[in-house]
């Protein structure tokens, strides 16, 4: 393999892991603070690329300024997160949390079979494309090689300020700080006047709207057809495990970790590539059983 080759495949995976850590930090912080594998969280992400190139393709259908497709990204993320994590914390989870995990992961999963088919109700079977906002930032060249600015610049800043606004936001306001309170100890939180209820719905809408918000961006570098939402939610959970469930920096390292060694593994051995994520989490588990970033005695978020 040439240095050439080796440079594409690390800016492809750092791309892609870009997006991978959207969605599996969602993931994570909703296990972090729920205690709860969300396994519809695969289709926030796919329903996120469909709103956003629906909205994008509307907007620029009708003569709009085709730099607002930038907002719109984040708008249809937004709606996703907000109205069907909403609903299903409200309506379903809300109801299930003191039940066994299993019949949880049963639940969720027919709330992702229920939603994947809503997506080929409404938007249909055929793939869906819209990459202005990747023609709108053109081409840059790293180490002498074209690549597009938008997955090579765009994707991971957007992927770091993610992480830095989780932090922040944990850390330094009063609403994150009520949420790492009933992390740790949720009958004392509730015991100082924290409403615990208040806490899950929003952690759940904030974690919906993560997972939506890759599936938004990753609406411009790929063709949004039915069954994306699944193999996401199936890496994300790789994701999550080999960088221990709650652990949103090790979901970052993880993500680059399993992101950029599938794209060796494309190049160099693609009939192999679907395993290389999985083969890493199990050899992730089997030398961590909690995990990279896991520790045993209590989960963080």
């Amino acid at each position: 393999m040439d240095s050439t080759l080796a440079l594409i495949a690390l800016l492809d995976g750092v791309s892609y892991a870009s997006l991978l850590f959207l969605v599996a930090v969602g993931l994570t912080l909703i296990f972090g603070v729920l205690g709860v594998l969300n396994v519809a969280h695969g289709s926030f992400y796919a329903i996120g690329a469909y709103m956003a190139v629906t909205l994008g393709r509307w907007l620029v259908a009708n003569d709009w300024n085709p730099w607002l497709t930038f907002p719109a990204l984040l708008i249809a993320a937004i709606a996703t997160g907000v109205v069907l994590g909403g609903l299903m914390e409200r309506f379903l989870l809300r109801r299930i949390y003191t039940k066994d995990p299993v019949l949880q992961l049963l639940i969720t999963f027919a709330v992702f079979m229920i939603l994947e088919n809503m997506q080929r109700m409404v938007w249909g079977v055929q793939p869906y494309f819209m990459s202005t906002p990747l023609q709108l930032l053109g081409n840059i060249s790293v180490l002498g090689i074209n690549y597009t600015a938008y997955q090579v610049v765009f994707l991971p800043i957007m992927a770091l300020l993610t992480l830095l606004g989780l932090r922040l936001f944990l850390r330094h306001t009063l609403a994150g700080a009520r949420i790492t309170a009933v992390t740790q100890d949720r009958e004392a939180a509730t015991a100082m006047g924290i409403d615990a209820r208040a806490v899950y719905f929003t952690t759940f809408m904030i974690g919906a709207c993560l997972a939506a918000m890759g599936g938004a961006l990753a609406a411009p570098t790929t063709s949004v057809v039915p069954g994306m939402g699944a193999q996401m939610i199936v890496l994300s959970f790789a994701v999550a495990a080999a960088a221990g469930l709650g652990n949103i920096e090790g979901a970052l390292v993880t993500a680059l970790l399993i992101g950029i060694a599938r794209s060796f593994a494309i190049y160099l051995f693609p009939e192999v590539e679907i395993l290389v994520p999985y083969l890493i989490m199990v050899l992730v588990l089997l030398w961590r059983p909690m995990g990279l970033f896991g520790m045993p005695e209590a989960r963080k978020i």
